[in-house]
């Protein structure tokens, strides 16, 4: 992490106390489709990671991209963290008992339609995972301490639709971390580092 005197449970408070209250956290009003991803660190150790997915190559929507678990608000859902929680339930196995909600990061609208709630959260030990084959092709854990560090982070363009776009993006092995998923991790950086 950008400050290597912190340990895990000081990031982990330091973020807890600068995120939005989950209660007053709602998707931005108007056409764009309500959604929520969670953004799920794993304590390991001396230091912690984040879970992340990769969508199948099949999917109609953002095939191969690198996503944290998560989708839109259904109307049975009791707000962002139920939908959170229920789309990461559903995609990775992970039990919503072994997630520690620590608050939400501000909402992040999409250029493809999509005002997204980040809902970060700590998973806690005794945790385990089976992913749903049709929405995610293969999960992994990328370290916290990479994630954090703004260098590690490149700004590309591209025309989209017509407009250019800029947009965050981070290599993390063989992966590609971009568009909305790098754009939140930039986000948590600076809520927490300033």
């Amino acid at each position: 992490m950008p400050q290597t005197n912190f340990s895990v449970n000081d990031f982990l408070n330091m973020t807890r106390s600068v995120l939005h209250d989950p209660e007053h956290s709602h998707p931005t009003p108007g056409p764009l489709t309500p959604a929520a991803v969670l953004v799920p660190i794993i304590p390991r150790g001396e230091g912690a990671s984040v879970l992340l997915t990769r969508r199948p190559d099949t999917m109609p929507h953002h095939a191969g991209q690198i996503a944290f678990p998560g989708g839109k608000i259904e109307s049975g859902d009791a707000g962002p963290v139920a939908a959170a929680l229920r789309e990461t339930e559903e995609e990775t196995g992970l039990s919503p008992e072994f997630a520690e909600i620590l608050g939400c990061l501000p909402v992040h609208d999409t250029a493809t339609g999509f005002s997204i709630v980040p809902v970060v959260a700590r998973v806690l030990p005794g945790y385990s995972l089976s992913p749903c084959a049709v929405e995610v092709a293969e999960m992994f854990e990328a370290p916290l301490d990479f994630l954090m560090d703004a260098a590690n982070y490149s700004v590309h363009t591209a025309r989209w639709r017509g407009k250019l776009r800029r947009y965050h993006a981070v290599s993390y092995g063989d992966y590609f971390i971009w568009g909305a998923t790098a754009a939140v991790l930039v986000n948590l950086r600076k809520q927490v580092y300033g």
